[in-house]
């Protein structure tokens, strides 16, 4: 079996309640293989890591994703964003962990892709008076990609809401 396909199975598993056990043991069976996958020379096979890190819910792992959103590769640095966000989704202090670096990302990434994968990231998150203002000043920036700027536009009022929910 290779990596995506254990990766794939344990999506399956852990969208199922039950299977907690099952999806332990084929942790263990692929630890060393995602650990080894991330620190492949091919970008892609570091992509494919780091998503499995999310399909695994490898939350074990969490640091092995910042190596991820630091790639040179922004193939890469957009699956550690992807698998990042579907973890955040369940554990939103997960964002606060790496917001610096989100918030960088968002920012500053060369790939526009990129940009918004952080700022969906962000999104998961706590609300944040920083990561709002940074938000908000992207969307009116007219230099910025128009889509990035609609990105940022929308998460900042996402997170806005949530502080005013509070």
């Amino acid at each position: 079996m290779e990596l995506a396909e254990a990766a794939a199975r344990a999506e399956e598993l852990a969208r199922t309640p039950g299977n907690e056990q099952e999806l332990a043991t084929l942790r263990g069976q692929w630890d060393d293989e995602i650990e080894s996958s991330a620190r492949n020379a091919d970008y892609r096979v570091r992509g494919q890591a780091y998503r499995a890190i999310a399909q695994f819910r490898f939350r074990q792992k969490l640091e092995l994703l910042r190596r991820g959103l630091e790639d040179e590769s922004a193939g890469a640095r957009g699956s550690a964003l992807i698998a990042l966000t579907t973890l955040s989704a369940e554990h939103p202090g997960d964002v606060n962990k790496y917001r610096p670096l989100l918030n960088e990302l968002a920012a500053r990434d060369p790939n526009a892709a990129v940009r918004r994968l952080a700022m969906l990231c962000l999104r998961n998150g706590p609300a944040d008076r920083g990561t709002i203002q940074l938000l908000e000043g992207i969307s009116q920036d007219d230099e910025t990609d128009r889509e990035v700027r609609e990105a940022a536009r929308a998460v900042a009022a996402l997170l806005l809401k949530k502080s005013r929910a509070k």
